[in-house]
C-alpha cells in the first residue's frame, strides 16, 4: 500500500516532535548533571510525593503521576529510599504493597535541584518561545491531551 503525502507528512512531524521532544529532556538532563545533581527522575518522583504529603502513595499510584515514564520504579525507590530522600511504610489496607513518603532529605534535594531544573527549561523550552507562541503551544499540546 503506498504511502499518501498527507500520511507521510503527518508522520514525519510525528518523528520530529518525539526527536525534539528527547533532545530537550536530554538537554535538561545533561544540565542537571553538570550541576552535580541527580537525575530528572529523582526531581519528578520526589515533586509526586511533595504534592501529595503528607498522605504518600503507593508505588503504582507514584508511577501513574510522574511526568517521565519509569520503567525501573522500584529501582529508583530503592535509591530514594536508600540516600534517604523517602521512607517506606507497609500498607495498612494491603499487606504487600508500601506507602512512600517524601523526607525532609527529599525536600532539601527538590529545592537544591529546582534552580538548574528551572534554568534548564528555561535555556532549553521556554526562552525559545513568545508569548503568542507559548500559548499556541499550550493549545495545541491541550488538544492532544488523553482524556
Amino acid at each position: 500500500m503506498p504511502i499518501m503525502a498527507e500520511t507521510h507528512d503527518q508522520t514525519a512531524l510525528w518523528a520530529r516532535f518525539m526527536r525534539v521532544s528527547q533532545a530537550v529532556l536530554a538537554a535538561v538532563e545533561a544540565d542537571l548533571k553538570a550541576a552535580g545533581l541527580p537525575p530528572l527522575a529523582w526531581y519528578d518522583a520526589l515533586l509526586e510525593l511533595r504534592r501529595v504529603a503528607p498522605e504518600g502513595l503507593r508505588q503504582f499510584e507514584l508511577q501513574a503521576k510522574m511526568l517521565l515514564a519509569q520503567y525501573n520504579l522500584s529501582r529508583l525507590i530503592d535509591r530514594l529510599d536508600h540516600a534517604g530522600y523517602v521512607r517506606r511504610t507497609p500498607c495498612p489496607e494491603d499487606g504487600r504493597a508500601q506507602i512512600i513518603y517524601l523526607t525532609e532529605k527529599g525536600r532539601a534535594l527538590i529545592d537544591a535541584m529546582w534552580p538548574a531544573y528551572g534554568s534548564a527549561i528555561a535555556a532549553h523550552f521556554s526562552d525559545k518561545l513568545d508569548d503568542e507562541e507559548v500559548q499556541l503551544l499550550a493549545d495545541l499540546l491541550e488538544k492532544l491531551r488523553p482524556v
